[in-house]
Protein backbone atom coordinates (compact mmCIF):
# COMPACT_ATOMS: atom_id res chain seq x y z
CA UNK A 1 0.00 0.00 0.00
CA UNK A 2 2.90 2.35 0.73
CA UNK A 3 4.22 2.03 -2.83
CA UNK A 4 0.75 2.21 -4.37
CA UNK A 5 0.12 5.50 -2.59
CA UNK A 6 3.42 7.13 -3.54
CA UNK A 7 3.11 5.95 -7.16
CA UNK A 8 -0.39 7.43 -7.40
CA UNK A 9 0.77 10.67 -5.76
CA UNK A 10 3.68 10.97 -8.18
CA UNK A 11 1.44 10.26 -11.18
CA UNK A 12 -0.94 13.02 -10.10
CA UNK A 13 1.97 15.38 -9.43
CA UNK A 14 3.58 14.69 -12.81
CA UNK A 15 0.30 15.44 -14.53
CA UNK A 16 -0.28 18.65 -12.58
CA UNK A 17 3.29 19.87 -13.04
CA UNK A 18 3.19 19.39 -16.80
CA UNK A 19 0.18 21.68 -17.24
CA UNK A 20 0.34 24.17 -14.37
CA UNK A 21 2.60 23.39 -11.40
CA UNK A 22 1.93 22.52 -7.78
CA UNK A 23 2.61 18.79 -7.93
CA UNK A 24 4.87 18.96 -4.89
CA UNK A 25 1.72 19.77 -2.90
CA UNK A 26 0.69 16.15 -3.58
CA UNK A 27 3.95 14.21 -3.22
CA UNK A 28 5.53 16.02 -0.27
CA UNK A 29 2.48 15.78 2.05
CA UNK A 30 1.99 12.14 1.03
CA UNK A 31 5.54 11.28 2.10
CA UNK A 32 5.08 13.19 5.36
CA UNK A 33 1.82 11.37 6.03
CA UNK A 34 3.61 8.04 5.51
CA UNK A 35 6.09 8.98 8.23
CA UNK A 36 9.08 10.12 6.16
CA UNK A 37 11.17 12.83 7.94
CA UNK A 38 10.64 16.25 6.39
CA UNK A 39 14.04 16.85 4.78
CA UNK A 40 14.14 13.32 3.38
CA UNK A 41 10.59 13.78 2.09
CA UNK A 42 11.57 17.01 0.35
CA UNK A 43 14.71 15.51 -1.20
CA UNK A 44 12.93 12.34 -2.30
CA UNK A 45 10.05 14.31 -3.80
CA UNK A 46 12.41 16.59 -5.73
CA UNK A 47 14.44 13.70 -7.17
CA UNK A 48 11.32 11.69 -7.99
CA UNK A 49 9.53 14.50 -9.84
CA UNK A 50 12.52 15.62 -11.92
CA UNK A 51 12.04 13.00 -14.68
CA UNK A 52 8.39 14.05 -14.89
CA UNK A 53 9.46 17.64 -15.54
CA UNK A 54 11.78 16.39 -18.27
CA UNK A 55 8.88 14.48 -19.80
CA UNK A 56 6.87 17.70 -19.69
CA UNK A 57 9.61 19.46 -21.68
CA UNK A 58 9.39 16.72 -24.30
CA UNK A 59 5.62 17.04 -24.38
CA UNK A 60 5.85 20.74 -25.30
CA UNK A 61 8.95 20.39 -27.51
CA UNK A 62 7.27 21.87 -30.59
CA UNK A 63 6.11 24.98 -28.77
CA UNK A 64 9.47 25.31 -27.04
CA UNK A 65 11.27 25.27 -30.39
CA UNK A 66 9.36 28.42 -31.39
CA UNK A 67 9.95 30.28 -28.11
CA UNK A 68 11.94 33.51 -27.80
CA UNK A 69 15.62 32.50 -27.79
CA UNK A 70 16.37 35.15 -25.16
CA UNK A 71 14.45 33.09 -22.63
CA UNK A 72 17.31 30.57 -22.68
CA UNK A 73 19.30 33.07 -20.61
CA UNK A 74 16.92 32.33 -17.71
CA UNK A 75 18.59 28.92 -17.39
CA UNK A 76 21.54 30.64 -15.66
CA UNK A 77 19.64 32.15 -12.69
CA UNK A 78 17.58 28.94 -12.49
CA UNK A 79 20.74 26.87 -11.95
CA UNK A 80 22.30 29.37 -9.53
CA UNK A 81 19.10 29.76 -7.52
CA UNK A 82 18.45 26.02 -7.43
CA UNK A 83 21.98 25.38 -6.16
CA UNK A 84 21.83 27.98 -3.39
CA UNK A 85 18.31 26.98 -2.35
CA UNK A 86 19.22 23.29 -2.10
CA UNK A 87 22.33 24.09 -0.04
CA UNK A 88 20.21 26.22 2.29
CA UNK A 89 17.94 23.22 2.87
CA UNK A 90 20.95 20.98 3.55
CA UNK A 91 22.24 23.27 6.30
CA UNK A 92 18.79 24.01 7.77
CA UNK A 93 18.30 22.01 10.99
CA UNK A 94 15.45 19.52 10.68
CA UNK A 95 13.55 21.03 13.60
CA UNK A 96 13.70 24.46 11.94
CA UNK A 97 12.52 23.07 8.60
CA UNK A 98 9.68 21.27 10.38
CA UNK A 99 8.46 24.64 11.68
CA UNK A 100 8.79 26.24 8.25
CA UNK A 101 6.85 23.48 6.47
CA UNK A 102 3.32 24.72 7.35
CA UNK A 103 4.09 28.19 6.05
CA UNK A 104 5.77 26.87 2.89
CA UNK A 105 2.80 24.62 2.13
CA UNK A 106 0.30 27.40 2.90
CA UNK A 107 2.20 29.88 0.70
CA UNK A 108 2.36 27.41 -2.17
CA UNK A 109 -1.34 26.53 -1.80
CA UNK A 110 -2.42 30.18 -1.78
CA UNK A 111 -0.21 30.79 -4.80
CA UNK A 112 -1.80 27.86 -6.61
CA UNK A 113 -5.31 29.07 -5.72
CA UNK A 114 -4.50 32.59 -6.95
CA UNK A 115 -2.90 31.48 -10.22
CA UNK A 116 -5.66 32.63 -12.54
CA UNK A 117 -6.26 36.05 -10.89
CA UNK A 118 -2.49 36.67 -10.92
CA UNK A 119 -2.23 35.84 -14.61
CA UNK A 120 -5.26 37.96 -15.48
CA UNK A 121 -3.73 40.90 -13.63
CA UNK A 122 -0.33 40.49 -15.26
CA UNK A 123 -1.81 40.11 -18.73
CA UNK A 124 -3.08 43.67 -18.43
CA UNK A 125 0.50 44.85 -18.88
CA UNK A 126 1.26 46.03 -22.39
CA UNK A 127 3.71 43.71 -24.09
CA UNK A 128 6.00 46.40 -25.51
CA UNK A 129 6.45 48.05 -22.10
CA UNK A 130 7.18 44.84 -20.24
CA UNK A 131 9.45 43.43 -22.94
CA UNK A 132 11.63 46.55 -22.98
CA UNK A 133 12.80 45.81 -19.46
CA UNK A 134 12.39 42.05 -19.50
CA UNK A 135 16.04 41.17 -18.91
CA UNK A 136 16.64 43.60 -16.06
CA UNK A 137 13.99 42.22 -13.72
CA UNK A 138 13.15 38.77 -15.09
CA UNK A 139 16.68 37.46 -14.43
CA UNK A 140 16.44 38.63 -10.80
CA UNK A 141 12.93 37.24 -10.43
CA UNK A 142 14.02 33.89 -11.83
CA UNK A 143 16.94 33.80 -9.38
CA UNK A 144 14.47 34.22 -6.50
CA UNK A 145 12.23 31.53 -7.97
CA UNK A 146 15.29 29.27 -8.22
CA UNK A 147 16.15 29.89 -4.56
CA UNK A 148 12.64 28.98 -3.48
CA UNK A 149 12.50 26.06 -5.89
CA UNK A 150 15.78 24.60 -4.68
CA UNK A 151 14.67 24.94 -1.07
CA UNK A 152 11.11 23.64 -1.32
CA UNK A 153 9.72 23.80 -4.86
CA UNK A 154 5.93 23.84 -4.62
CA UNK A 155 4.46 26.64 -6.70
CA UNK A 156 7.49 27.49 -8.84
CA UNK A 157 5.60 26.74 -12.03
CA UNK A 158 2.87 29.20 -11.07
CA UNK A 159 5.44 31.90 -10.36
CA UNK A 160 7.15 31.37 -13.72
CA UNK A 161 3.90 31.35 -15.70
CA UNK A 162 2.93 34.64 -14.08
CA UNK A 163 6.34 36.15 -14.91
CA UNK A 164 6.11 35.04 -18.53
CA UNK A 165 2.67 36.61 -18.76
CA UNK A 166 4.02 39.87 -17.39
CA UNK A 167 6.70 40.13 -20.07
CA UNK A 168 4.15 39.74 -22.81
CA UNK A 169 3.84 36.01 -23.54
CA UNK A 170 0.32 34.74 -24.15
CA UNK A 171 0.69 31.25 -25.69
CA UNK A 172 0.01 29.00 -22.68
CA UNK A 173 1.49 25.91 -24.35
CA UNK A 174 4.70 27.72 -25.22
CA UNK A 175 4.82 29.20 -21.70
CA UNK A 176 4.42 25.71 -20.24
CA UNK A 177 7.30 24.46 -22.36
CA UNK A 178 9.58 27.24 -21.10
CA UNK A 179 8.37 26.76 -17.53
CA UNK A 180 9.06 23.02 -17.66
CA UNK A 181 12.53 23.61 -19.11
CA UNK A 182 13.48 26.07 -16.34
CA UNK A 183 11.98 23.85 -13.64
CA UNK A 184 14.02 20.94 -14.99
CA UNK A 185 17.18 23.03 -14.61
CA UNK A 186 16.61 24.26 -11.06
CA UNK A 187 15.18 20.96 -9.79
CA UNK A 188 17.90 18.99 -11.55
CA UNK A 189 20.73 20.76 -9.75
CA UNK A 190 18.81 20.61 -6.46
CA UNK A 191 18.17 16.88 -6.94
CA UNK A 192 21.88 16.27 -7.59
CA UNK A 193 22.78 18.01 -4.33
CA UNK A 194 20.12 16.13 -2.37
CA UNK A 195 21.53 12.86 -3.75
CA UNK A 196 25.07 13.91 -2.82
CA UNK A 197 24.06 14.77 0.75
CA UNK A 198 22.01 11.60 1.22
CA UNK A 199 18.58 13.22 1.44
CA UNK A 200 16.88 10.65 -0.81
CA UNK A 201 15.09 7.40 0.02
CA UNK A 202 15.84 5.56 -3.20
CA UNK A 203 13.30 2.75 -3.00
CA UNK A 204 10.54 5.36 -2.76
CA UNK A 205 12.13 7.70 -5.30
CA UNK A 206 12.38 5.03 -8.00
CA UNK A 207 8.71 4.07 -7.64
CA UNK A 208 7.70 7.73 -7.73
CA UNK A 209 9.85 8.40 -10.79
CA UNK A 210 7.81 5.89 -12.75
CA UNK A 211 4.58 7.54 -11.66
CA UNK A 212 5.87 11.05 -12.39
CA UNK A 213 7.04 10.11 -15.90
CA UNK A 214 3.72 8.49 -16.77
CA UNK A 215 1.90 11.47 -15.31
CA UNK A 216 4.02 13.92 -17.26
CA UNK A 217 3.34 12.07 -20.51
CA UNK A 218 -0.25 10.90 -20.18
CA UNK A 219 -1.62 12.83 -17.23
CA UNK A 220 -2.61 16.04 -19.02
CA UNK A 221 -5.21 14.26 -21.17
CA UNK A 222 -6.62 12.57 -18.07
CA UNK A 223 -6.68 15.89 -16.23
CA UNK A 224 -8.61 17.43 -19.12
CA UNK A 225 -11.21 14.64 -18.91
CA UNK A 226 -11.61 15.06 -15.16
CA UNK A 227 -11.82 18.82 -15.55
CA UNK A 228 -9.44 21.63 -14.67
CA UNK A 229 -11.65 22.87 -11.85
CA UNK A 230 -11.77 19.46 -10.15
CA UNK A 231 -7.99 19.08 -10.37
CA UNK A 232 -7.37 22.57 -8.95
CA UNK A 233 -9.82 22.10 -6.10
CA UNK A 234 -8.28 18.76 -5.15
CA UNK A 235 -4.78 20.25 -4.96
CA UNK A 236 -6.00 23.24 -2.94
CA UNK A 237 -7.88 21.04 -0.45
CA UNK A 238 -4.87 18.76 -0.02
CA UNK A 239 -2.60 21.77 0.50
CA UNK A 240 -4.85 23.42 3.10
CA UNK A 241 -5.38 20.17 5.00
CA UNK A 242 -1.66 19.45 5.09
CA UNK A 243 -0.84 23.04 6.09
CA UNK A 244 -3.24 22.71 9.02
CA UNK A 245 -1.89 19.27 9.99
CA UNK A 246 1.76 20.29 9.85
CA UNK A 247 0.95 23.50 11.71
CA UNK A 248 -0.58 21.43 14.50
CA UNK A 249 2.34 19.00 14.51
CA UNK A 250 4.85 21.83 14.71
CA UNK A 251 3.12 24.17 17.15
CA UNK A 252 0.20 22.29 18.68
CA UNK A 253 0.27 21.20 22.29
Amino acid sequence: MHYVLIFAAAFAAGSINSVAGGGTLITFPTLLWLGIPSKLANGTSTVALWPGSLAGVWGFRRELADADRRLLSLVVPSLIGGTVGALLLVITPTEVFDRLIPFLILFATCLFAAQEPIQRRFNLARAHESRSHWLSWTMLFQLLVGLYGGYFGAGIGILMLAALSLIGHTDIYQMNGVKNMLATCMNGIAAALFIYYGLVIWQDAVVMMGGAILGGIGGPSMARRVGRTAVRRTVIVVGLVMAAKTMWDAFGS
